[in-house]
């Protein structure tokens, strides 16, 4: 069972290091590769016959692509492991200090740098000379990437005071900046964009083309070194500061820690400038900084005893938010969202994060400026789950949630919760009517089969019109016909029109100029207005004068709430609709084009008035909607459900379990015809 398993994680492992370091397209996260790695070496710490010559935690990388000539590497270019929890920093020092056979009174000085990610790569000087790079490949043996990497203006040509053989490694990389501006580039041609960094520049570096790597701002940093012809430092800071001098760009945010507590301030310290660093960091490097010791320490499996890759939180990341923006959905609602310094988190750049709502923003305390931790877990939109107050700017001060919708200016309002009778988390906007942002979703309620039901007005011809700037208010319809051809080519010129179904759609909008009051009112899309309480209120008012003049006023959402079926929270909806003036304009223009009627009299008297009907199975003259709405003009009301107060069942063919339970519960059933004929009366 063990070795199975192992052999199924060595597989599945190693296709993700094929993926990764050959095509530069991974297909797994860090956090899950990590994940896979440290389950594949448990297994090996508990059955070690399984660490046989091929296994994995013996190798680093992926085999060298056939694209490119093969560079064999004089020294092994290994990889580092990694630890995940403060506390395995100390651990990384006592192991070092239980093989060394130092006593904790001994001093033990250790680096602490960024982990750049980005690509590695290996830079081979003669006589100061560039004269071949190399990816690391299978730590090995790499490829071949001298010409690529001649084109990369941040990597000198010449070396200077450097030993006469002298290979310094690194990492090739791609400022956020630099990145971002690639993928404006990249949209606004209409090509994909790049998941991050990274990817995009280890793909940069491996291009046959060289023309190709020239085009692209890539970066490098110097930390490391292979083959060299003479010593140079004695220490890990000594050499980095060599380097330095010798030419090579080096991080300036290396520290010599002298405690693990030293270098657990240092991870945090850089964790948190990570927003202001300009490139994507994944960690932070922590090396033994007496090279003698180094030496004496040696390498275990594919990694140096001496060194250990202390990786961030692979779904968060620490970043700035630089402002807050308010959002406005195709419901109206208002949402807040904070624009980040683009940050690499989960492996994708992130540079938005939901705030939720006022009360989300109220809690976190969060504030523009702020440094902030942003999560992101899969596909769940980032985040922000912390705020680093003790990095505040001056001055900074609360945001104020908006009162008026950014977009069309209308007030912005939080609701009653029906439930709990408090007010609603989410903030509105009440210009349902008028407002750009919502007013597709609401067209295309309004044009709706149970609204005004227009015929040849589907969601694509009403995002058509809409983007073309034909039709933004319901008034707009109506006026179509006598627009065309004003400032523009007329509709059956357009694309996928002509004159049959030009006229078409004239005629269908004409034949819907006369609306019952029950459909017009849902089909205004008043937030808790649906079928059934449009009836209601259509019912009670009688008409639309009579209707529209009630809802005005102060007193509007008490004298509403009275009514039966309609709560607080239906009534305070329609009341905050009617009092915002830029709904009652469109209102007004909408009233010139279309003759609202009362809604059909329930028949007096009929047998069905007051019974509780449910419909279940196919019906095959009518849709359900439309038999739903048969008895409901008669004074029935529609169930959803049997229950010992079902009066009647209506059942088509494919009935099933509610045909079961009526017949249990006594319930008088019918078909579609005897249906048809009881609802005329018959």
């Amino acid at each position: 069972m063990a070795r199975a398993e192992h052999a199924r994680l060595g597989a599945e492992i190693a296709e993700h290091d094929r993926r990764y370091y050959r095509e530069d397209a991974p297909t797994v996260s860090d956090a899950d590769y990590d994940d896979l790695r440290r389950r594949y070496q448990a297994l090996e710490a508990t059955f070690p016959e399984l660490a046989d010559a091929d296994s994995l935690s013996k190798k680093v990388g992926a085999a060298p692509s056939e694209k490119f000539a093969k560079v064999r590497h004089a020294v092994p270019m290994l990889s580092l492991s990694n630890i995940f929890a403060d506390e395995e920093v100390g651990e990384f020092c006592a192991r070092v200090r239980r093989f060394l056979g130092l006593g904790d009174d001994v001093p033990l000085a250790v680096t602490a740098e960024p982990k750049i990610d980005g690509l590695s790569c290996a830079l081979r000087y003669e006589d100061g000379e560039l004269v071949q790079a190399a990816t690391r490949g299978d730590g090995y043996e790499g490829e071949d990437v001298t010409a690529n990497v001649r084109t990369i203006e941040a990597i000198p040509e010449r070396l200077s005071g450097a030993p006469k053989i002298f290979e310094a490694r690194g990492e090739v990389y791609m400022r956020l900046a630099d990145f971002a501006a690639l993928n404006a580039r990249q949209a606004e041609m209409g090509r994909p964009v790049f998941a991050n960094p990274r990817n995009f520049a280890a793909g940069s570096l491996r291009q046959l083309d060289p023309r190709v790597t020239a085009s692209r701002p890539l970066q490098f940093f110097a930390y490391a070194w292979g083959e060299v012809s003479e010593p140079f430092a004695a220490t890990q800071h000594e050499a980095i500061a060599a380097m330095g001098r010798f030419g090579l760009p080096t991080n300036p945010l290396t520290k010599l820690c002298r405690t693990a507590d030293e270098m657990l301030a240092a991870y945090r310290a850089i964790e948190a400038d990570r927003a202001s660093l300009g490139y994507d960091i994944d960690g932070v490097v922590y090396k033994v900084d007496d090279l003698a010791l180094q030496q004496r320490l040696g390498f275990v499996s594919r990694s140096p005893r001496w060194a250990v890759a202390h990786k961030f939180p692979a779904e968060r990341a620490t970043t700035v938010l630089e402002r807050i923006e308010i959002q406005v959905g195709r419901t109206g609602a208002l949402t807040p969202v904070a624009k980040l310094k683009p940050v690499t988190v989960g492996g994708v750049v992130v540079s938005n994060a939901t705030l939720h709502n006022e009360d989300e923003i109220e809690r976190l305390q969060v504030r523009e400026g702020d440094t902030v931790v942003v999560q992101r877990a899969g596909d769940v939109i980032p985040q922000i789950v912390d705020v680093l107050i003790d990095k505040r700017p001056p001055g900074a001060e609360p945001f104020r949630f908006p009162q008026t919708c950014p977009v069309c200016g209308s007030k912005a309002l939080r609701e009653l919760d029906e439930k709990t009778g408090k007010r609603d988390v989410v903030t509105r906007c009440t210009g349902h009517l008028v407002c750009p942002a919502q007013a597709v979703e609401g067209l295309r309620h309004f044009c709706s089969r149970n609204a005004f039901d227009i015929e040849g007005l589907g969601d694509k011809q009403i995002e058509l019109f809409f983007t073309e700037g034909l039709i933004r208010t319901p008034a707009d319809i109506f006026t179509l016909r006598a627009r065309d051809g004003k400032d523009r080519p007329p509709l059956r010129e357009w694309e996928g029109y002509g004159d049959v179904s030009a006229r078409n759609l004239f005629e269908a909008i004409e034949a819907r100029r006369r609306i019952a009051l029950n459909r017009f009112l849902f089909a205004l899309g008043i937030r808790h207005v649906g079928e059934t309480n449009a009836r209601r209120l259509a019912r009670h008012y009688g008409d639309w004068k009579t209707f529209r003049a009630a809802v005005r006023g102060d007193g509007a959402a008490e004298e509403l709430a009275h009514i039966e079926g309609i709560g607080p929270v239906v009534a305070e909806a329609v009341a905050d609709f009617f009092a915002e003036e830029r709904n009652e304009a469109a209102l007004d223009a909408l009233e010139r084009e279309v003759t609202v009627e009362p809604m059909e009299a329930i028949a007096a008297g009929h047998p069905l008035a007051g019974k509780t009907i449910v419909f279940t199975g196919s019906l095959e003259k009518m849709t359900r909607d439309e038999a739903k709405a048969m008895a409901e003009r008669l004074g029935a009301k529609v169930s959803g459900s049997i229950s010992a107060k079902t009066d009647l069942v209506v059942a088509g063919p494919g009935a099933g379990s509610k045909l079961t339970k009526a017949r249990e519960l006594g319930v008088e059933t019918i078909d579609e015809e005897a249906w048809l004929s009881r609802s005329a009366g018959g």
